[in-house]
């Protein structure tokens, strides 16, 4: 079992769940990123940045904001698999993360300054584009915040995107089937 996603692996069972296995790949040359909408014991979007062969992953409670008036939490959360990206479905309840996920937004994101506590980069995505910086604050508390640029907006904008980027599908939809 691999150290990068040995929380990942030690917090399922894969005998209950369709998520991937933990394992890690071989970073491409453009990175990807996934959005994906979760709805569990809190409905929130994950942010999974492709980087060493792992996705980073943020929990962000409110999901992202066209808006660079808002700034909103991100959690740090364990790594997860590349395969990952590609996880559309229903979690088990019972199971850690027990909830419907959807793939809400994806594409290619380019680190633009990486520092200690500071991530800015651009995501060239089919919903999301442009500048974007994740701030840490304290233990696994970060800020995502838009850029102003020619993507950002005056409100937060998210909830006119109701369905999956990749399958078309509402939540509902995907927790049915």
């Amino acid at each position: 079992m691999s150290g990068k996603l040995k929380r990942y692996n030690e917090k399922r069972d894969f005998n209950k769940t369709d998520e991937p296995k933990g394992k890690v790949s071989k970073t491409k040359k453009q990175l990807k990123y996934v959005i994906q909408h979760h709805l569990a014991s809190r409905e929130h979007f994950d942010l999974r940045l492709e980087w060493k062969g792992t996705l980073k992953s943020w929990a962000i409670p409110k999901g992202p904001s066209f808006n660079p008036e808002d700034k909103r939490l991100a959690v740090e959360v364990e790594d997860h698999p590349l395969s990952y990206r590609n996880f559309e479905g229903t979690i088990p309840k019972g199971q850690y993360g027990g909830g419907t996920v959807m793939i809400w937004d994806e594409g290619i994101w380019n680190p633009t300054e990486i520092k200690k506590g500071v991530i800015k980069f651009t995501l060239e995505g089919s919903r999301l584009k442009g500048g974007w910086a994740l701030i840490k604050m304290k233990d696994n508390n970060w800020l995502l915040i838009k850029e102003r640029d020619a993507f950002s907006e005056k409100e937060a904008a998210i909830d006119k995107f109701v369905t999956s980027i990749r399958s078309g599908r509402t939540m509902e939809e995907i927790a049915r089937d």
